[in-house]
């Protein structure tokens, strides 16, 4: 198998060749959602993943400069929703501009105990209370505290990879 090493020179673009090499780890797709005094939002995020089972906490990176970074951190309160093959539209629609309103009429949403939205369908929803917020430079680290899991039975998953979704 053909490779590409070589050391990043001073000169080359350390930004560029980083998101091309990330580009080729793949991950979950997710739509985290948010509601509360901050207002209502959702995004799609790939920079999810377990911390710990005790207690069960997740890590969820989000952009300082999302729409949906003011009213998550406000609220305080995530659901990360793990996404079937069959949300990929859905995927879409939560990952560009649209309006808020324009990307919830997507779908059919089910209100939690946070008061976050579960998407009816998901493979997997975390509902989660955030316990503390780290500095990751352009994103900021969420760490949540897991209070209620719903998983579905059955159904293919959707990941990221290489520039493209990919079902798994």
């Amino acid at each position: 198998m053909p490779s590409n090493t070589a050391p990043l020179s001073a000169d080359e673009d350390h930004r560029q060749a980083f998101r091309n090499a990330m580009s080729r780890l793949g991950a979950a797709v997710t739509i985290v959602t948010t509601d509360g005094p901050g207002g209502r939002a959702g995004f799609a995020a790939t920079a999810v993943c377990s911390v710990s089972d005790s207690p069960p906490t997740l890590l969820v990176c989000l952009n300082r400069g999302s729409s949906a970074h003011l009213p998550v951190t406000r609220n305080g309160v995530v659901c990360v929703n793990v996404l079937a093959a069959e949300h990929e539209p859905l995927s879409r629609l939560f990952g560009g501009k649209t309006p808020v309103e324009e990307r919830f009429a997507g779908a059919a949403w089910e209100e939690t105990a946070t008061g976050c939205y579960r998407l009816e369908g998901a493979l997997t929803s975390f509902d989660c209370r955030i316990s503390s917020i780290a500095d990751g430079s352009t994103h900021e680290v969420l760490f949540c505290e897991v209070e209620a899991i719903h998983t579905r039975d059955g159904g293919q998953g959707l990941i990221y990879f290489d520039r493209g979704y990919r079902t798994v």
